[in-house]
């Protein structure tokens, strides 16, 4: 059988190719971040704030999510949720882009991890804090978002990033139910080679996930450093009115 021999001029033939459908790698990380974000937001309230049940209901999802592998998840919502959907609402999702189906399922993988992370930076925000704001005559919800949520933000950071990078990777799982993005059009472009070049097309793939990853630690690392500053103006600015609120109500008595 004849080997054929490395081919380091393929990278760079087949790297436009593989960017000409990075958007579409983005569009579905991206999305599945922000939306996941706000499910795992809502998750770390109810695990937080919420009533029993609700409470009960966001461990258990947490849990089953994070017991879950990602691709038993994509094809569980690529094969299931449409018959469910037809099923219950006589609606046929076949039809649908399949990066929706891609989007909903590292949006669910996303928010429970996520909502850990909210709820483990939240609680390490020490509560007198905020009670000392609420008592200096802030709302709950000013005190929360000049005092509380700053510091929060600087502490879930780091994996948040680390989470967001992640999942950015395991989007090239979506291949795997035929959505055309950076990994699908890799293997289309080894399939019409008739199985060759797979390690010069998978090494330009490899090269463009390392730089974006390189990009996205140099904003959250930026972010960081943004919040890590406004949030010391803004406890200071918090801390004064604290002082001169207690100054008042030592005058006054």
């Amino acid at each position: 059988m004849e080997t054929r021999a490395f081919d380091i001029g393929m990278i760079g033939q087949v790297l436009p190719q593989l960017l000409a459908y990075l958007d579409v790698t983005l569009l579905v990380g991206f999305v599945s971040i922000t939306l996941g974000s706000l499910l795992g937001g809502v998750l770390a309230w109810a695990n937080i704030g919420g009533s029993m049940p609700l409470r009960w209901a966001a461990l258990a999802y947490v849990y089953v999510m994070r017991c879950t592998p990602s691709i038993v998840l994509l094809f569980i919502v690529f094969y299931g949720l449409p018959k469910l959907a037809f099923a219950l609402f006589d609606y046929d999702m076949n039809a649908l882009h399949r990066a929706v189906f891609a989007v909903i399922t590292f949006t669910l993988l996303f928010g429970a991890y996520i909502s850990e992370v909210f709820r483990a930076a939240y609680t390490a925000v020490p509560r007198g804090q905020y009670e000392a704001a609420v008592s200096a005559g802030l709302t709950p919800f000013q005190a929360f978002r000049h005092v509380m949520f700053g510091q929060a933000a600087i502490i879930a950071l780091p994996n948040f990033g680390n989470a967001a990078i992640n999942l950015l990777k395991e989007g090239s799982l979506a291949y795997t139910i035929g959505l055309i993005d950076l990994i699908g059009r890799g293997n289309l472009i080894i399939a019409q080679n008739f199985g060759a070049y797979g390690i010069e097309v998978y090494l330009a793939a490899m090269l463009i996930y390392w730089v974006l990853v390189l990009i996205l630690e140099q904003i959250f690392g930026a972010a960081e450093k943004h919040l890590d500053k406004g949030t010391s103006l803004r406890a200071a600015a918090v801390k004064r009115r604290t002082v001169k609120g207690g100054e008042a109500v030592g005058t006054g008595s």
